[in-house]
């Protein structure tokens, strides 16, 4: 186990609390399904910004109409560019944990959040499988504000995100010590 992650999750362990596994999504930049969506947008409001910006200056228009085109190219930029660098910082910075009695992600760029979630009470779970093993177990149902901005690197936007293990290794693994720690979990409580 890496040194960064165990640390991070044992600091957020109970004293009766036993550690079943541990996993970190996957690291890098990666594009994402709502990125069909997402890119194209991206361009053409980049695109308009830049135009718009470009065509302020080259007319000699008053300083107001170019300082108001600054934020909107700069918005363009990341949402074109940035947004995958910060969503790769945050999936490098987030940790999960299962345990016999919970499930923990542990994430934040600046401060650090951990979600915790009752293996008793756990009850939609959805695993989405790829075809090299990897995949994501969501751990609640969507709020229905998910849409193409969740887990974007948007700032914010996962607070519409489902609390999810996502880009986990050998996704069928996990969730059978998932299933086994709820069916445990469940006998324990009865």
């Amino acid at each position: 186990m890496d040194y960064a992650l165990e640390q991070t999750v044992r600091s957020q362990l109970a004293s009766n609390e036993k550690l079943l596994w541990t996993g970190q999504p996957r690291r890098g930049l990666r594009l994402r399904a709502r990125d069909a969506l997402a890119i194209p947008f991206s361009l053409l409001w980049c695109g308009f910004a830049i135009f718009w910006e470009w065509s302020v200056l080259k007319q000699g228009a008053p300083g107001f109409f170019a300082l108001w085109g600054i934020p909107f190219v700069a918005i363009g930029l990341y949402i074109v560019f940035g947004r995958f660098f910060v969503d790769a910082l945050q999936r490098g910075r987030t940790y999960y944990a299962l345990t016999d009695q919970r499930a923990l992600i542990i994430s934040g760029l600046v401060n650090r959040q951990t979600k915790s979630l009752p293996l008793r009470t756990m009850s939609d779970i959805t695993v989405a499988e790829r075809a090299d093993g990897s995949g994501t177990i969501t751990l609640a149902p969507s709020t229905g504000m998910y849409g193409w901005l969740g887990g974007s690197g948007w700032p914010g936007a996962s607070r519409y995100q489902p609390p999810a293990f996502e880009m986990i290794e050998d996704v069928r693994r996990v969730n059978g010590i998932l299933r086994d720690a709820q069916s445990r979990a469940g006998s324990a409580g009865a």
